[in-house]
């Protein structure tokens, strides 16, 4: 089966779909879109309808891209209130081998969390620890013999009117959600590399209301937080200081603004209409002073929080976000934590900008959660991929369609 998976990540800003095929252990996208957010304030649905109505016009500008509908999709959702929950849960191996198999791992995983969530909560992640099989210790049981498999998990649970909302909106249009999880799960699965895997380290997404500081350790989420602020801070300083309007300041802070002082220009002027209709001339410098100054409170609080949510040594900080495409943004970067924090850059091809890091994150993330389980999974059944590239196909697509184009080479020669 081609392993094509799709997902949603609701930021408070933009929402962004985009659509990958797993081949030769790479992400090849396939489809990458976004529209404006409405109907969200800081993680939260305040307005089923223009949510509703958003997430229509998203799936739209996919299916144009593709040639096919989307159905079902991976989603990101709120970390507020999350709780952290380290249990064990163990189940004994009935097959005639008495070898532990796929099988075995769901279950003792399942029997880690058998009554630990609430009837107002939901599972949003869990992680396996470490196993033992009978009294060894074992990084992968698959395989071994034994008559008990044993698995220590850390899992998280989420309360349900953080995630149903979104669930309920994408069920009106015809989606259907496989799977939850938090925005930092599928920032570290984009990031991840040969180092990090084992170390103690932080994730800062500095997004456009709120700034998430979450920790792994060797791969695995251990805390998270939430700071209410980000870029829409750096518009409300703007329109408060140079008395401009909403739109102006986010065009001010997008096209003129940059993250640190050093190199900019008195002389780069842009000419924008105040709030009493008037033109004023703002300069590169005088943008870049109100803009620096909310970014390195932002990045100060995110250290400070990382301090907070654990005592173990850091041996990464790693930032992306928006805001951390701003130029100059490295500079602040270094002063506030040194040469110890880097700048998450996106790497799929196509996909040069941050905004997306969470979204192909999170199907690498689903698809090491199958790999675990041995399973394959794709939002377009066998019967969909025959139809594709079969002589008597059901399904239309466009030719020049990127799909058109992935199956038509992978299929035709």
């Amino acid at each position: 089966m081609r392993k094509i998976l799709a997902s949603v990540d609701f930021g408070s800003d933009t929402i962004k779909l985009v659509v990958g095929e797993y081949f030769k252990s790479k992400i090849n996208v396939l489809a990458a879109v976004k529209v404006l957010s409405k109907g969200i304030d800081k993680g939260f649905v305040t307005d089923y309808q223009a949510l509703t109505n958003q997430l229509k016009e998203l799936f739209k500008k996919a299916e144009e891209l593709l040639g096919v509908a989307v159905t079902k999709v991976l989603i990101t959702i709120p970390c507020d209130d999350v709780k952290f929950h380290m249990n064990e849960g163990y189940t004994t191996i009935q097959n005639e081998e008495e070898s532990v198999r796929q099988v075995d791992i769901i279950r003792a995983m399942q029997a880690s969390s058998y009554n630990q969530i609430e009837d107002d909560e939901e599972l949003a992640t869990m992680m396996p620890i470490n196993f033992k099989v009978d009294d060894e210790i074992i990084t992968n049981p698959i395989g071994k013999h034994g008559q008990k498999c044993t698995v220590k998990t850390i899992f998280t649970t989420i309360p349900k009117q953080n995630i149903m909302p979104y669930i309920k909106c994408l069920s009106k249009i015809g989606v259907e959600t496989i799977d939850a999880t938090f925005t930092a799960i599928g920032d570290y699965y984009e990031f991840q590399n040969k180092e990090i895997k084992n170390q103690v380290g932080a994730i800062i997404n500095l997004g456009h209301t709120t700034t998430t500081v979450s920790i792994f350790n060797k791969g695995i989420l251990t805390n998270i937080k939430s700071l209410k602020m980000g870029a829409v801070d750096i518009e409300n300083d703007i329109a408060y200081i140079i008395k401009t309007p909403k739109k102006e300041c986010k065009d001010i802070r997008l096209n003129l603004a940059l993250a640190h002082k050093r190199n900019v220009s008195h002389f780069n002027k842009k000419e924008y209409t105040n709030k009493q209709g008037e033109k004023i001339s703002i300069s590169e410098y005088e943008a870049t002073e109100i803009a620096s100054s909310r970014i390195e409170e932002i990045l100060k609080l995110a250290k400070k929080e990382i301090n907070l949510l654990t005592k173990k040594q850091i041996h990464y900080i790693i930032i992306t976000g928006g805001i951390s495409e701003m130029p100059n943004f490295s500079y602040l970067c270094e002063e506030v934590f040194g040469h110890f924090a880097k700048i998450g850059f996106t790497k799929e091809l196509g996909l040069r900008t941050n905004i997306y890091s969470a979204s192909v994150g999170l199907i690498k993330y689903y698809l090491d959660k199958l790999s675990l389980r041995n399973q394959e999974f794709s939002i377009f059944n066998y019967e969909q991929l025959d139809e594709f590239c079969g002589a008597n196909k059901k399904i239309n697509i466009n030719e020049n369609s990127i799909l058109g184009k992935v199956f038509g080479y992978f299929f035709d020669n």
